[in-house]
């Protein structure tokens, strides 16, 4: 797979990542499929995506530990990544940024994880009762106690999922809607993070039908050499084309409270998977609408890795096979005429 040089540390990983959230978290009955996620992880290192993305509030801690039974035998086959400043209450989840709090959580990554360091930490979400200053310099202690090795900054949209117009609808002076105004917040806070320890990644939603971190984000990375960590870049699996309008999601499952997964709104949105699909036919046979997606977001920037989330192992070499797609300048132009995706959290 193509290796990609991102961040002020030169962070080698492949172009295509795995995102492991899906396996204990945000899904309907993630948590039930242990072996079939650990296939899946060593399914995604022997196609080239060795940047792992967890979390310790994915399970919560289940997904760790899960990452480290890989880890024991195939530490130097994986680019660990995880994040901290979440916490899982009964109902709810809520930020703390406390130093005391990251110290101790990053002890914890580690023993669950069976690693001496953390190839990338990422702090989860900004707690508005810390200055960031303060969980950002908690974090850069850590590396140079040689725990971490380098350091991100997730900035998700609201309830986690970025909201914008698709491909092709971004434009300069565009008007700022509810994500790109949180953007220009993010921003404002990574200039500030910047002055205490480099920002080596920013990780954002990005996809054919959610474009925002167009505008502000990746200008902001690529002009300072930050890689750029693209979530949810299959739309929460609408943009493989293997869902249907109708099909519903059970309450435990992220996408029954999406806009964009109601009945009305697949059925309204298909046209976008139908365009990805034209394009996968015209490419080598077996091509897939995700793969085209996936190959769209490496188009732009070679500081861009795609973290696709899987939790099956064909699914997790079908995403990584996309970073040898090469999509041309017709299949680029007809992404960007596909109509807008309706439904959002606007």
């Amino acid at each position: 797979m193509e290796r990609r040089t991102i961040g002020a540390t030169a962070l080698a990983v492949g172009a295509v990542g795995l995102g492991c959230m899906p396996m204990h978290w945000g899904y309907t009955a993630s948590q039930r499929r242990g072996e079939q996620s650990l296939r899946t992880v060593h399914a995604a290192l022997d196609a080239g995506a060795v940047l792992l993305d967890t979390a310790d509030m994915y399970g919560p801690f289940t997904n760790e530990l899960l990452i480290g039974r890989v880890l024991r035998e195939r530490r130097r086959d994986a680019f660990v990544s995880t994040k901290v400043g979440l916490l899982v209450g009964d109902r709810h989840v809520v930020a703390n940024g406390h130093p005391a709090y990251i110290r101790r959580a990053c002890d914890a990554s580690l023993r669950r994880l069976q690693a001496d360091v953390i190839d990338l930490y990422q702090l989860h979400r900004v707690d508005p009762e810390v200055p960031v200053e303060e969980t950002w310099g908690a974090m850069a202690d850590l590396v140079g106690a040689g725990k971490v090795r380098a350091l991100g900054v997730c900035a998700m949209g609201p309830h986690g999922a970025g909201t914008g117009a698709p491909a092709g609808h971004v434009r300069a002076g565009a008007s700022a809607g509810p994500a790109a105004g949180a953007h220009a917040g993010t921003i404002r806070q990574l200039e500030r993070m910047q002055q205490v320890f480099p920002v080596s990644t920013v990780q954002a939603e990005l996809s054919v039908w959610s474009s925002k971190a167009l505008e502000l984000l990746l200008p902001w990375c690529a002009a300072r050499g930050v890689g750029f960590l693209a979530a949810m870049p299959l739309g929460n699996g609408f943009l493989t084309g293997t869902l249907t309008p109708g099909q519903g999601f059970e309450p435990d499952d992220i996408r029954a409270r999406h806009p964009r997964f109601t009945a009305e709104m697949m059925a309204a949105n298909q046209p976008v998977v139908a365009g990805l699909r034209r394009i996968a036919e015209r490419h080598r046979p077996g091509t897939t609408p995700a793969q085209v997606a996936l190959a769209w977001v490496l188009e732009q920037g070679r500081y861009v890795v795609a973290v696709p989330g899987a939790k099956r192992a064909e699914w997790a070499v079908e995403n990584a096979a996309a970073a040898d797609l090469r999509l041309s300048t017709r299949d680029l132009d007809e992404i960007a005429r596909l109509p807008r995706a309706r439904g959002s959290w606007d």
